[in-house]
């Protein structure tokens, strides 16, 4: 197991600075953070955690009502990307099929292209809120926004890093689809704990990069409490290296004060590499009946971008490992099926889709004769 500390810890005010020397230094540390460990640690960030800390409180209210009530907003017609999910919906890819033993709540909390809600309906769709939580809807979109300010200040640091123009990753993501994610992990009963069953099954955001608050656990009784076991909550998967060819574990537990930040499969392509999507898992405690509160801000390319190593990663291995290119619209349809929130009827909406047009002519034309 890596031993957390060993992980960077980003000031992001060096990465707001016009000091070089803090420049340098952020830069120094996030090339070993996003290349080696796929994560980085960040403070003064600027997230309130007394908000995020009151939005957990309201989600949690929201959670514990009748179905009935969530399935008002909740929708699969856009894949459940806004509003809740239930339990059972979402798998890891490599999962072997057992679902995520969670629900969620989607919404995108900044202004994302207005064409896209056109071309994607489902992953640009309007957010849909509990008509009678005003206070969550405004802390939501307050700790989104602040969560996704960190992430585009990360994205100029790491574009620094590499030596690439300050807007590399940042300008990409303008308009992209971006979602705040709240997800409550559920209690497990006496006969599931310590089995196979995990929270959240290991995977990789399929995102730029991924901006955690930081989670919190709950007692049988709905009490806030300590993790209850040493094996349970947020770990994550170091680059593999000939000393660990599987790569090593390390708890996602972030120094007092700070966040985290973890690269996604979007930012691993641009790089051909030089950064590590961050495998990931939510182990659930040993004792039954605990659960686990948190939350995710997912940082997008824009859907019409292009996921695919930038010039000056592309040689004959990254082009083998990350070929072909695709759109990141295209990208991400094909990864919501995989995991089971869109249909495999979605693949069909890649490709032209007016062949009917052809076969009602035809059909047309041997009628009237």
């Amino acid at each position: 197991m890596t031993d957390a500390s060993e992980i960077p810890t980003i000031d992001l005010d060096d990465l707001k600075s016009s000091d070089p020397g803090r420049l340098a230094r952020a830069a120094a540390d996030l090339l070993t953070g996003f290349g080696t460990y796929g994560l980085v640690y960040v403070r003064n960030h600027g997230v309130d955690p007394g908000v995020v800390g009151q939005l957990y409180d309201d989600f949690v209210g929201l959670t514990d009502r009748s179905p009935e009530e969530k399935e008002q907003l909740s929708g699969d017609r856009i894949w459940f990307q806004r509003g809740w999910t239930p339990a059972n919906t979402e798998r890891a890819v490599v999962a072997g099929g057992q679902p995520d033993f969670k629900e969620c709540y989607f919404a995108a909390p900044v202004d994302t292209d207005r064409e896209c809600h056109i071309q994607y309906p489902q992953i640009y769709a309007q957010n849909i809120w509990p008509p009678d939580m005003p206070d969550y809807q405004a802390r939501y979109l307050e700790s989104g926004q602040a969560l996704h300010d960190v992430g585009l200040w990360l994205l100029r640091g790491a574009a620094r890093a590499l030596e690439l123009e300050v807007e590399t990753f940042a300008g990409a993501a303008t308009g992209g689809p971006h979602v705040f994610r709240l997800l409550r992990y559920l209690p497990l009963s006496a006969q599931q704990v310590n089995s196979d069953i995990v929270w959240g099954e290991e995977h990789t955001d399929f995102n730029l990069i991924t901006v955690l608050p930081g989670g919190r656990f709950h007692d049988p009784d709905g009490a806030r409490c300590e993790r209850p076991d040493d094996a349970s909550g947020l770990y994550l998967r170091t680059r593999p290296s000939a000393e660990h060819p599987r790569g090593r574990k390390v708890r996602g537990q972030a120094p007092s004060g700070c966040i985290v930040a973890q690269v996604g499969q979007q930012l691993e392509i641009l790089t051909g590499g030089e950064f590590l999507a961050t495998p990931h898992v939510i182990t659930a405690p040993a004792t039954p009946g605990y659960t686990r509160v948190s939350g995710a801000h997912f940082v997008h390319l824009h859907s019409h971008q292009t996921v695919f190593p930038l010039p000056r990663f592309r040689n004959a291995e990254t082009l083998r490992a990350y070929s072909p290119p695709v759109l990141a619209g295209t990208y991400s349809i094909k990864t919501l099926v995989d995991i089971g929130l869109a249909p495999p009827a979605a693949l069909q909406r890649l490709g032209y889709r007016h062949y009917d047009r052809l076969a009602d002519a035809r059909a047309h034309e041997a009628g009237a004769n």
